[in-house]
């Protein structure tokens, strides 16, 4: 079987994971586990906060309380926190979350590259840069928490040519960095419009790596066609196309999508029959004030009640939450050989 070995490329048919007939499709929750910044202040390696890390015992015991188990992809400053470890290390250790790693190349030593906004990226960074940032952060996530990652999310999703192989090459089985699309590059950030939502096989040189985007669909009148219109428009326009009820982007993340839709995208999946739903949000969200999302208590809970509505409908729709080692093994039966 051929396999394209650069995420960046959309993969051939034959590498992609379907559904067999007899399977049903499953939920995974991710959680971008990060510092508190100022998403529109310029990147900084220093000035961060950590007020949020507290607000994962609620988070974690929220998913507990409906019997899901989400994996936290810390990054570097939340691997330093020893509240963050200690909270998410037992929780990792009783078999109730996973631990993955996320990468944001600015905080994440070792610090040999200018901070700016090309930079945040680390698939921008030099090849020999961008292994050794990775392999700070997988021997930082192994010695606190007793296991090294196999889940990695490059920090706002920035993948470069070489990322898949050096994954491999340093332990990683499942890659979810992909936001199939959306295109990032007005902020020098790559292109996943193309990207296909089931998971792939990617050839690395070694073992083979598993990528499983982040689910976003398209619903509307114009059904998969609306992503082709919705990339040949202008923003300003793609609030008209959604009021028309003609295309609309829908990502599966409590950050800006309400719960109705997101129900309606949860069943636009399960009609594409795709083998994994892959939610999606950040830590710092869990506390009011650190992003857009979340300012004020209303806001936080909002935020679980549109856990409450989408689990529910998940439960309704026969979708069962998910891990990590379930997916590869899931995937693995769709033939990924060495």
């Amino acid at each position: 079987m051929h396999r394209a070995g650069n995420l960046l490329r959309p993969p051939s048919a034959s590498d992609l994971v379907q559904l067999r007939p007899d399977e049903a499709p499953r939920f995974w929750v991710t959680v971008d586990t990060e510092e508190d910044f100022d998403w529109a202040a310029p990147f900084a390696r220093t000035g961060y906060r950590l007020d949020s890390v507290p607000a994962l015992a609620d988070c974690q015991a929220y998913f507990e309380a409906a019997n899901v188990a989400p994996i936290y992809l810390v990054d570097w400053p939340i691997v330093a926190d020893d509240r963050a470890v200690a909270l998410l290390g037992a929780a990792r250790a009783a078999g109730r979350c996973e631990i993955g790693a996320q990468l944001h190349p600015w905080v994440t030593p070792p610090h040999d590259e200018e901070v700016n906004e090309r930079n945040s990226y680390t698939g921008n960074l030099p090849p020999d840069l961008q292994r050794a940032k990775m392999a700070a952060l997988r021997n930082a996530i192994a010695g606190r928490f007793g296991a090294a990652p196999t889940v990695y999310r490059a920090g706002r999703y920035g993948l470069g040519p070489d990322s898949a192989a050096m994954l491999a090459e340093l332990g990683f089985r499942c890659d979810t960095s992909v936001r199939s699309g959306f295109d990032y590059r007005p902020g020098h950030g790559p292109d996943y419009r193309a990207m296909p939502l089931n998971p792939w096989w990617v050839e690395t040189g070694g073992a083979p790596l598993l990528e499983l985007p982040v689910t976003t669909v398209f619903g509307g009148l114009l059904g998969r066609a609306g992503g082709w219109l919705y990339h040949r428009t202008s923003s300003n326009s793609h609030a008209a196309l959604a009021r028309l009820g003609l295309a609309e982007r829908i990502a599966l993340t409590p950050e800006g999508i309400p719960a109705d839709r997101a129900c309606q995208a949860i069943d636009i999946a399960i009609d594409a029959r795709l083998p994994v739903l892959n939610f999606s949000f950040h830590s710092p969200s869990l506390q009011p004030g650190n992003t857009p999302y979340v300012r004020t208590d209303a806001d936080l809970a909002d935020f679980y009640r549109w856990w409450d509505v989408v689990l529910a409908h998940l439960a309704q729709r026969g979708v069962a939450p998910t891990t990590a080692a379930e997916i590869l093994d899931m995937a693995q039966r769709h033939g990924p050989a060495a």
